[in-house]
């Protein structure tokens, strides 16, 4: 996949370049990026410019995941990360984010997860978008439910994080769910409550 730049009312969603290592390295020094998500912790220098120079252009040439910077779009200093990620059934991805700590509660993050999604199910053929987060990160959960994620439950063990296995709140969104077509029918489940 060519890399893609995404814009939104507020937002310029653009692949990670090398120069974005030290803004990413000073976000990810929030303890709470680095507890609620899978980045390294305690998070380096080395860490920043693996993903921004080698891990990032690397998903994109070999189609297997999508990274973005979120950026203010009139310009200013990096809002987060937004990942788009390869699932292994045909047709899902898994969506991941942080924001940076100065940018969080104005809706930014909402904001790009729904331009992705957007841009999922239209150009990388999407018929289901996951989310996932280790059961507590309330504000994670916040943005996906904000952006129209259905809950779908909780997972034991499903995510390995910090030689750490931990229980993940998971959801999905469809393509219906914005009013767009799907590459494949969805027949969805028949009320059986009435069911023994």
């Amino acid at each position: 996949m060519e890399p893609t730049t995404l814009t939104t009312e507020r937002l310029l969603m653009r692949p990670f370049t090398p120069e974005d290592a030290d803004a990413v390295h000073s976000a990810c020094q929030d303890p709470e990026i680095q507890r609620w998500t899978v980045v390294p912790s305690p998070y380096t220098r080395a860490d920043a410019e693996l993903f921004t120079r080698k891990l990032s252009p690397a998903g994109w040439q070999d189609d297997t995941m999508y990274n973005f910077a979120v950026l203010l779009r009139d310009g200013g200093p990096l809002v987060g990360a937004l990942g788009v990620n390869r699932s292994g059934l045909p047709g899902t991805y898994e969506v991941g984010f942080w924001t940076a700590r100065a940018h969080r509660g104005a809706g930014l993050t909402t904001e790009a997860v729904l331009a992705a999604a957007r841009w999922a199910f239209t150009d990388l053929a999407t018929d289901r978008l996951e989310w996932r987060a280790e059961v507590g990160n309330t504000p994670s959960r916040a943005v996906a439910l904000r952006a129209g994620f259905r809950m779908e439950g909780e997972q034991r063990s499903a995510l390995f994080n910090k030689g750490i296995r931990r229980d993940t709140w998971t959801g999905a969104l469809l393509p219906a769910d914005l009013g767009l077509p799907g590459t494949c029918p969805h027949r969805p489940a028949p009320d059986v409550s009435g069911a023994l």
